[in-house]
């Protein structure tokens, strides 16, 4: 049993490694056809996430080898692939006003991988509550890799807000303009401090430690999908 679950481990690492190593070099054909990060619109983004949370769970598998959360990481990053081919207009077009800054490139690699910290996390989180009650050791191990995952997550979050209020005053005069993307990432960077401050502070760990990754994540797919499709505001481009 153990070298069955040591081979599929090996055989998940192999495909995400391939994986992460296509997407790279994809992006950089993008990145020089365009001259300028590919990051401008939802299909550009989507590939960005899909390539973060892989790369967030390579560097976790480092320290931590939980093979089920290397799969589950593989169908969520698949998931945002299947997503990006339903935008047919794919093709390169040259950057908006507003977004020709070299912040650009900066703000939103912090962000998304940011974003790929919680979407590992929140996978780590679902895996606790699937395990809690029947497999200890592993459950423990999904709750350690939910931890490290946010506290990864939330540095990049955290300097991603930081860089778009740089911008934001560079480009409009004010670092913040209450937008509904500032406002939301703003919920989310508090769901996950508040993680944090449990964790660390309170010592929370299971159950209510994963439910707060989950309602974390969910205020993430909010702050990326739902504020582009239903609020307007200064970022609504990405939508397009």
């Amino acid at each position: 049993m153990f070298s069955s679950k040591r081979r599929f481990g090996v055989v998940v690492t192999l495909f995400l490694t391939a994986g992460v190593v296509a997407q790279t070099v994809y992006m950089i054909w993008r990145w020089a056809e365009a001259g300028r990060a590919p990051f401008s619109n939802m299909f550009e983004s989507l590939v960005l996430f899909a390539w973060a949370v892989v790369a967030v769970y390579l560097a976790l598998r480092v320290k931590l080898d939980i093979p089920a959360l290397g799969a589950a990481t593989a169908l969520l990053a698949a998931l945002a692939l299947a997503y990006a081919s339903t935008y047919h207009d794919n093709a390169i077009k040259p950057l908006m006003p507003a977004l020709r800054s070299n912040w650009l490139t900066f703000h939103v690699l912090a962000c998304f991988l940011g974003y790929g910290a919680f979407g590992v996390a929140c996978a780590a989180s679902f895996g606790y509550l699937l395990t809690a009650s029947r497999r200890a050791e592993l459950a423990d191990a999904f709750d350690t890799a939910t931890a490290k995952t946010i506290s990864f997550g939330f540095l990049f979050l955290t300097v991603g807000i930081i860089s778009g209020a740089v911008w934001a005053n560079s480009a409009w005069g004010t670092y913040w303009s209450w937008d509904p993307k500032e406002t939301w990432s703003l919920i989310t960077w508090f769901i996950y401090a508040v993680f944090l401050h449990c964790r660390f502070m309170r010592g929370w760990r299971g159950k209510r430690a994963a439910w707060i990754s989950v309602l974390g994540f969910a205020s993430v797919i909010f702050t990326y999908f739902g504020v582009n499709y239903l609020l307007s505001g200064l970022h609504s481009y990405a939508a397009s």
